[in-house]
């Protein structure tokens, strides 16, 4: 592990050793950034993301770390004693630490699992419509006539084809929950 304080991040950035710093966190397991500024938090994860072209995720529990979660792809908000400003800033919301682990895990499976079937699914939907249309062009001789009237096209996506996505949405559970708990390799089956 690196473990690295803001006086170092401050040289690291200045200096322009942003490289031999990425550099040496790809040879660590974990890095750690500790007595860091909201600004230098933001900067190493800007930093990553722009030169290593991976997917990042922030964590914070108060005001100084809004920086850092608005940077990341994904940004984690624990509630608790230090405000409500990192909830407000996230894409996610925790109580406590411990559940960031069912949250990835088990939730992160279920909704990668959930949206790659409803892709699916809306390319179907949308690939019979339009060849439903097509080969009724066949029929009229390409003259341009309108086989569905316009609220029947407008009920078709909306009340015809909408039960689907919300059972799967509600729904479907590919693995269970302890499961997941207890195998995290799951996790990496659908990327």
């Amino acid at each position: 592990g690196l473990v690295i304080d803001g006086r170092t991040l401050n040289v690291i950035f200045q200096g322009g050793l942003e490289e031999r710093f990425l550099e040496l966190a790809r040879h660590c397991r974990s890095v750690l950034c500790c007595r860091s500024t909201p600004l230098q938090k933001s900067m190493v994860v800007k930093l990553v993301r722009r030169q290593l072209k991976v997917m990042t995720l922030s964590i914070g529990d108060g005001a100084n770390d809004v920086s850092m979660i608005q940077a990341a792809d994904v940004g984690i908000g624990i509630s608790g004693q230090e405000g409500m400003q990192a909830v407000m800033a996230s894409d996610f919301a925790i109580s406590r630490f411990k559940h960031l682990k069912k949250l990835l895990l088990v939730h992160g499976h279920w909704c990668y699992a959930r949206l790659a079937k409803m892709v699916i699914y809306f390319f179907y939907k949308n690939v019979s419509y339009v060849n439903l249309l097509f080969w009724y062009q066949f029929f009229c001789g390409f003259s341009g006539n309108t086989m569905i009237d316009y609220w029947q096209m407008v009920f078709f996506n909306l009340f015809f084809t909408s039960l689907p996505p919300l059972v799967f949405g509600v729904l479907d559970r590919d693995v269970s929950a302890e499961t997941l708990l207890g195998l995290p390799e799951l996790y990496k089956t659908g990327q």
